[in-house]
């Protein structure tokens, strides 16, 4: 079951982006698509963690949630949804795998934490693919709006990793509050904050929306992106360790990229392609450290004491 668990959090994870597109190119409002998914799917998985005893109601009163719905969820998903209307989704996954080294940077800048060569170099590395990746579609003729998208992903990106690393203090702070009921209000807030910059931004037209492609990436996104993929993710983290589950970065992009080529039609060059290994690789480099740490902590709490001490 963890097996095929986690695979399935990968599909999911990877279909994500391309479910992001249809709904976008079926011109769904990006940003109220956005809140509206975000809304719901906080809406009901906190309610089932009310009815489950796992959650109170007292946790909309405190502004970390607030402060987290603004991270990871509404400047997270503003950016990469306004992106997708001229981004392709699979450019899209990978741009959004980079989040890992993007909480690299912020731990060694801003939060002043030592970080290892071996990391430095798999951050070098994550930007020379990046590079790679952007190279093909960098002309004279590059549409504007393309390179904009590919800029906003990767500043969403910052949000994220800003949002994940306030969430650690979060889930510290509200030990007795299951990690579920901590991510569902915040996307809660997340999506209340989208669905207020639609009312400023967009135009809505309820009938445009009921389209078949519109109705039905809004439901999966809601139903299989959201609430089955969240909480079969955090069920991984309980099963088994805070690494394995994810690991789903490093797999999902590849999904995304090929789905988007072979259901959407969309196109990859030989030279992104390197750089979509490229980026892969050096998130993978980046992070190894940390990896190992998680992982070698994991078995040291697993070993009984007389067995830890010799």
């Amino acid at each position: 079951m963890i097996i095929f668990n986690y695979l399935l959090v990968c599909l999911i994870f990877g279909t994500t982006f391309l479910a992001i597109k249809v709904g976008v190119d079926a011109s769904t409002p990006p940003f109220f698509s956005a809140g509206l998914r975000f809304f719901l799917a906080g809406l009901i998985l906190f309610f089932w963690m009310v009815w489950k005893k796992k959650a109170n109601l007292s946790l909309f009163i405190h502004k970390e949630m607030l402060l987290t719905g603004v991270g990871l969820t509404f400047g997270t998903f503003s950016t990469l949804y306004w992106a997708e209307q001229y981004v392709s989704s699979g450019f899209a996954a990978v741009l959004s795998a980079t989040a890992p080294m993007m909480m690299l940077v912020l731990q060694t800048l801003v939060l002043r934490q030592k970080t290892s060569s071996r990391s430095v170099f798999g951050c070098i590395l994550g930007f020379v693919g990046i590079v790679l990746l952007l190279l093909p579609h960098l002309t004279i003729t590059a549409n504007i709006r393309w390179i904009i998208g590919c800029v906003a992903i990767m500043v969403g990106q910052i949000f994220y990793s800003s949002g994940a690393l306030y969430s650690k203090r979060v889930i510290q702070r509200f030990p007795q509050a299951s990690p579920i009921a901590l991510n569902a209000a915040q996307m809660i807030y997340g999506g209340l904050l989208l669905v207020i910059l639609s009312l400023f931004t967009e135009h809505v037209d309820i009938k445009s929306m009921l389209t078949t492609r519109a109705i039905g990436s809004l439901l999966y996104l809601i139903v299989i992106g959201s609430m089955v993929g969240h909480s079969l993710f955090y069920w991984l983290v309980a099963k088994t360790n805070p690494v394995f589950p994810t690991t789903w970065l490093y797999v999902s992009p590849m999904i995304a990229l090929t789905f988007g080529v072979v259901l959407y039609g969309e196109t990859i060059t030989w030279v992104s392609a390197i750089g979509v290994i490229t980026i892969i690789a050096g998130t993978v480099c980046a992070n190894l450290d940390s990896l190992k740490q998680l992982i070698h902590k994991k078995k040291t709490d697993s070993i009984p004491v007389s067995q830890a001490k010799a």
